[in-house]
């Protein structure tokens, strides 16, 4: 075999290994290929997620966005009551275009405070048609069962792991739970990085 070939199917091999480590439906930033990956299991009504959603902004997306995959997992809690509605149409919103599906998942948790239950449709079509998707799409995704599965599983993914607090970051298997330090949270991926 020559050379050639061989740096080829390594290329390949190694680009099909990057791939199949995070998932074609996962919610990404930062490099998604990389080989360190903070995994946020949130919640679109929950303040310490915008909390830590302003952080990812401002500190650890410009600081380590090209070298750690951020992986966002939907767990809307029971107590909140638009949480899981708006999971589901963010997914949907991403799946139509990633870097918008981020914009998003920014804006609705800026809204929170404004946000209920009964103004979330008006919201989420004022949404798609200022960012020129099909609004009807939008608010169809509620009740589209492939969708409805992606955040159902991901609810009972973190049950399975115990996670019953939002948000609850995982880099490698050390945890960190609602109220979370920029400090200890970058010292955590420092560890991962430097393996």
């Amino acid at each position: 075999m020559s050379v050639l070939l061989k740096r080829i199917l390594t290329v390949l091999l190694c680009s099909s290994f990057a791939v199949a480590t995070v998932g074609t439906n996962d919610i990404v930033e930062g490099n998604p290929f990389a080989s360190v990956k903070v995994t946020i299991y949130g919640d679109l009504q929950c303040e310490y997620c915008q909390d830590l959603r302003t952080m990812l902004d401002e500190k650890l997306l410009p600081k380590y966005g090209a070298q750690v995959a951020f992986i966002h997992r939907d767990l809307p809690l029971g107590k909140h009551d638009w949480a899981r509605q708006a999971a589901i149409a963010g997914r949907w919103v991403y799946q139509q275009d990633p870097k918008l599906g981020i914009t998003f998942r920014r804006e609705i948790m800026s809204e929170q405070e404004h946000l209920t239950a009964n103004n979330l449709k008006p919201w989420l079509i004022e949404f798609a048609t200022r960012n020129d998707l099909d609004y009807k799409g939008i608010v169809n995704s509620l009740n589209d069962p492939r969708i409805v599965t992606l955040v159902d599983q991901d609810s009972l993914g973190a049950a399975a792991r115990g996670i019953s607090h939002t948000p609850t970051v995982y880099v490698g298997n050390q945890a960190l739970v609602e109220t979370i330090t920029y400090e200890d949270l970058a010292r955590l991926i420092d560890v991962e990085l430097a393996r």
